[in-house]
């Protein structure tokens, strides 16, 4: 099945930043979801549509709508939401 046809799913936008864009090898994409998930299930829709961010996959830091997300507790999304997913911050 398409991931256009998933039932039940909804299109969000990705936004790829950095070392995440280099990995994606796209600037932006879209992925299906479902309404209610966790940072963990969003990860992982994300690196199973994008495996080269696997070795980066720990790291990966979230960001819905331009606030970034705990990587605790479930997440609710709208068609239409942002995910920025950014690599590693480094401190300075």
């Amino acid at each position: 099945m398409a991931d256009t046809e998933v039932p039940g799913k909804f299109p969000v936008k990705l936004l790829f930043f950095a070392k995440s864009r280099e990995f994606a090898g796209v600037k932006e994409d879209t992925i299906k979801v479902p309404l209610h998930l966790s940072h963990e299930e969003l990860i992982t829709a994300i690196t199973d549509k994008f495996p080269r961010l696997l070795p980066i996959r720990d790291t990966l830091v979230l960001a819905v709508n331009q606030e970034y997300v705990s990587d605790e507790g479930q997440l609710t999304l709208c068609e239409g939401d942002e995910v920025a997913v950014i690599p590693p911050l480094s401190g300075g």
